[in-house]
């Protein structure tokens, strides 16, 4: 590690992979702890997994493991699934005002502990019953929103301009490695020693992770024991060209007549129907298309998560490359990373229908998708930093609302695509997070800017 702000975006990125690890833990676990299923002749076949013999076989295991198994109907199961998104509509914006103004350490550590404790608590949960589960999930879906919110307020302190993409991205990147990491490893663990470990282990490690988090972080350089005076010096300097202090009091007015900010909004929310397709159908569509059962099902679904990982992290440091030599004005670069990231991603994903004939082409062609979309990172998901440093927590609490709203909406339409007719409702459900998807960027590219506002310039008082 070169300096203490990358030291922070090593331990940003393991918070994240955990909370990722927490959020995708029970796609992957729920379907050995139901002993119910559509088929009324396969008793113990996961709703979520097409009737094959490797899933026979898969079933026969979970037999054998000794660990609790509940009769929940479908519907129920989409309730516990969906549950983690139900408070996080109320909780970004006052997380990010929050830690805008009484520091993001204490946020997202709370927030962090208190996510893997309640992932500790999963199976006491569900042996109690199901209401009580998906209050504990309601519970960790707001944690887990203070984590993933509160963490870009440490950012307008400690992130330089030139090097805004690279430390976001390299912190980002957690998300997939947290993803790919749970669907790689979750299907062994569940059948090796259990479906309840995949939530203690996960747990455990976001515990782990409070241990670096809390002696480690620091709001600011200027509170850090161990900066040294030259790169305190140029982060001060760096950020001395932008009113970046958090403000006390919010521009409402001006932030709702904002066509930019607006651009961001829109493209944040088409940008997350597709993600959250993606995240909670991949598995899905995998062992439809390639007949795999759950564990070869997980470890296929991963690979397109790291390909996005490594490019996440690589589309940060290319754009920071871009607009320090000055290549590319700081607005070009945002539009031109989000175009390309959603333009070919939507290609591919629109494309997977005429060739689900090709295990290995699909699985070229969900990789390929991962890659491309992971170029939003140094596109339109950052640029809110660009155009309001300074109520850049309370603005991610904002696109963190649209993000989740995508996220209860957009799976419950596939399913419903998916159930009117398997072969086509794939089809279409790909048609349709690709329109959502290009809709968005096309409003992006028209009012899309990257200067920082006006009204977020000046302090003004809250009013409409």
């Amino acid at each position: 590690l070169r300096t203490p702000r990358h030291g922070l975006a090593l331990i940003l990125q393991l918070c994240n992979f955990s909370i990722y690890t927490q959020q995708m833990n029970l796609s992957i676990a729920i379907t050995a702890m139901v002993n119910s299923t559509v088929a009324p002749s396969q008793p113990n076949v996961s709703t979520e997994m097409p009737l094959t013999h490797p899933q026979d076989h898969w079933n026969s295991s979970l037999k054998e493991s000794k660990v609790p198994a509940y009769d929940w109907s479908p519907e129920i199961q989409g309730i516990i699934l969906s549950s983690l998104n139900y408070g996080s509509f109320v909780a970004p914006i006052p997380t990010g005002y929050v830690a805008g103004i009484f520091g993001a350490k204490s946020v997202v550590g709370t927030g962090l502990l208190a996510s893997s404790v309640l992932t500790l608590f999963i199976p006491l949960a569900a042996d109690a019953g199901v209401a009580l589960l998906i209050v504990l999930r309601v519970i960790q879906g707001i944690a887990q929103v203070m984590v993933s919110t509160g963490q870009y307020s440490i950012w307008v302190k400690w992130a330089p301009p030139l090097e805004r993409s690279q430390l976001t991205s390299m912190a980002g990147s957690g998300s997939m490695l947290g993803t790919f990491i749970v669907l790689l490893t979750g299907g062994l663990i569940c059948q090796n020693i259990g479906w309840p470990y995949v939530f203690y282990i996960f747990g455990g490690i976001g515990c782990a992770c409070c241990l670096l988090w809390f002696p480690l972080v620091y709001n600011d350089p200027g509170n850090h024991p161990f900066i040294s005076a030259g790169e305190k010096r140029y982060i001060a300097c760096s950020l001395a060209q932008q009113d970046c202090s958090p403000g006390w009091t919010l521009p409402l007015k001006a932030m709702i007549l904002s066509l930019p900010l607006w651009a961001i909004v829109v493209s944040y929310f088409c940008e997350y129907w597709l993600f959250y397709t993606i995240m909670s159908y991949t598995p899905t569509y995998i062992s439809s298309v390639l007949q795999t059962n759950l564990r070869d099902s997980g470890i296929l679904s991963a690979l397109p998560f790291v390909v996005g990982c490594v490019c996440i992290i690589l589309s940060g440091l290319l754009a920071d490359f871009l607009l320090s030599r000055r290549v590319l004005r700081l607005v070009t670069i945002r539009k031109l990373f989000t175009a390309i990231g959603v333009v070919f991603s939507s290609g591919v994903l629109v494309a997977l229908h005429w060739v689900r004939s090709s295990h290995g082409t699909t699985m070229v062609f969900l990789a390929l998708s991962s890659a491309f979309s992971s170029l939003c990172e140094a596109g339109v998901l950052v640029n809110f930093l660009d155009i309001a440093p300074r109520y850049a927590g309370f603005l991610k609490g904002l696109m963190q609302i649209f993000a989740h709203i995508a996220g209860a909406i957009s799976p419950t339409v596939a399913g419903v695509l998916i159930n009117q007719d398997p072969e086509v409702g794939w089809r279409n459900m790909f048609l349709l997070a690709a329109a959502v998807n290009i809709s968005g960027l096309v409003f992006y590219l028209i009012f899309g800017q990257a200067e920082v506002q006006d009204w977020a310039r000046e302090r003004r008082f809250t009013h409409l």
